[in-house]
């Protein structure tokens, strides 16, 4: 594929940084994204320098470093445990490709107890994942559990929609963010950050805490607890820019 290429390639192989895990994998313009096939949860998310912000691996028993990153880590105890990469946790999951082209590319996953559906959209400068059906009388949540710039350190920060201050990565967030609900993460070595959108407003918690080698931002969770029990989608992807305004127009403009 060309540098310069502006449209979007669905293939198929394996994610070797997550433990030899097949996946989809999603190229666009502005991110690699690793779509994990049996657990329905994206295993890597790939930047423009080749730096994976994700960083899951299977690894059992490596918690923090490994098996418990990912993106969205939505369903966990609460009627099986999906749509995460696969991990020795993780309920198995099935997918079907909806939608193959240029510029969108859809897969739709279904629990393999039939109570549960996530929807993935794939378009140029963004993912999209949407639980589009929720086991009756359960809750779920949506999570970026991952590695600013490849790595938790002292060089990472964060922004959201709370205020328009730099954070930094071990500075926590309690309560509910104001809408646009939004979160970005940066490395001062990078020239870009990753956001997590929840396109919807509501008054359930989201919330932010650090662990040594992750974040752990949660729509709809506040300590263990999940709250989210609607169809709900949620945006995750890759901003060129380290200053607030370009990241908050950026955002905003997604939600027209």
């Amino acid at each position: 594929m060309e540098q310069n290429d502006e449209n979007i390639h669905l293939t198929n192989g394996v994610d070797e940084s997550a433990g030899v895990c097949p996946v989809y994998i999603i190229t666009t313009p502005s991110a690699i994204y690793y779509l994990e096939k049996e657990g329905g949860g994206l295993s890597s998310m790939v930047d423009k320098d080749g730096v994976d912000w994700l960083g899951f691996h299977n690894k059992k028993g490596s918690a923090h470093k490994g098996e418990y990153r990912g993106f969205p880590n939505a369903i966990h105890k609460q009627d099986g445990n999906y749509f995460h990469a696969m991990n020795a946790g993780t309920d198995p999951s099935s997918s079907i490709i909806k939608i193959e082209s240029k510029q969108h590319v859809r897969i739709i996953f279904t629990s393999d107890n039939k109570q549960w559906k996530g929807q993935w959209d794939f378009y140029p400068t963004r993912c999209d994942f949407t639980m589009s059906k929720i086991s009756p009388s359960y809750k779920y949540w949506v999570q970026y559990e991952g590695v600013p710039g490849g790595g938790m350190d002292s060089t990472d920060f964060w922004y959201a929609s709370s205020d328009h201050k730099l954070h930094p990565i071990t500075e926590p967030f309690i309560g509910d963010l104001p809408a646009p609900e939004w979160m970005a993460f940066g490395d001062q070595n990078s020239p870009r950050m990753l956001y997590m959108l929840h396109q919807e407003d509501d008054e359930f918690p989201d919330n932010y805490v650090s662990r040594p080698d992750m974040t752990v931002l949660g729509f709809g969770r506040e300590h263990k607890d999940k709250y989210l029990n609607t169809v709900q989608t949620f945006s995750i992807g890759f901003i060129e820019s380290t200053e607030y305004s370009k990241v908050d127009q950026a955002i905003k403009q997604i939600l027209k």
